[in-house]
């Protein structure tokens, strides 16, 4: 079973539409838990009004807490969650029909993974990733969040909940000084609405011809931050 774990944070008008997504998977055998982290727009009642009209057979677990960011929300998905696969969903994001299927394959194809992940939409900018390099993981963070996860090799720290910024790139360092790597899907098997965690994206140029910007400098601080805790300096 694939445990799908959605963070949720005033993101009540879009992520019915990723519930709508994950309702037409391929892959059947999949419980979904909701962590509400403290939003003011009702997702409550918004979820309850689409969970009325559902017909499915799959467990939904929507649970609230206060505002503690994405990290602690997706913890406390984890702990109530019986999945032998992980996937953190973001609460903006439209999945492909066969996108956990086909992560699913790759993983039952490539053992020596332990977490299957792929290219993606931004809005219309697409986000082409490569093949796994753990020289390139130590550079830069290069892999989304949303990759489909053995549960056994889930690091038992879970999400450091004082890291901020690039939480995905410290998840997969954390899991490559434990011994495990990650399968590229040469694929799109997602689209991200903007406005959600990657909202200040910029192009790479940008970062070399404008370091006086604040959101380049406050890039290149979170940056330090995860490559002095994983001693990448």
């Amino acid at each position: 079973m694939i445990s799908i774990i959605i963070p949720l944070y005033n993101r009540a008008e879009k992520f019915i539409k990723t519930l709508e997504s994950i309702a037409r998977q391929t892959y059947s055998d999949y419980e979904v838990i909701i962590v509400n982290d403290g939003s003011n727009d009702q997702p409550d009642l918004v979820f309850a009004k689409y969970f009325e009209k559902l017909k499915t057979n799959n467990n939904y677990l929507f649970l609230n807490q206060k505002n503690q960011g994405a990290p602690a929300a997706r913890n406390r998905g984890f702990r109530e969650s019986k999945g032998d696969y992980l996937f953190f969903c973001d609460a903006d994001a439209v999945l492909e029909p066969r996108a956990l299927e086909t992560m699913l394959e790759y993983l039952n194809n490539h053992t020596e993974a332990s977490y299957a992940y792929s290219s993606f939409y931004w809005g219309k900018k697409l986000f082409k990733l490569e093949e796994f390099s753990i020289e390139k993981l130590k550079q830069m963070p290069c892999i989304h969040s949303m990759s489909l996860i053995r549960r056994r090799d889930f690091p038992t720290a879970l999400w450091d909940e004082k890291i901020k910024k690039f939480q995905d790139w410290d998840l997969w360092l954390t899991m490559l000084e434990e011994g495990h790597i990650g399968v590229y899907i040469p694929e799109v098997l997602y689209k991200i609405s903007p406005g959600g965690t990657i909202s200040s994206w910029l192009p790479s140029f940008a970062y070399k011809l404008f370091p006086f910007l604040p959101s380049v400098k406050k890039y290149k601080l979170a940056k330090k931050i995860i490559q002095e805790k994983h001693v990448l300096l």
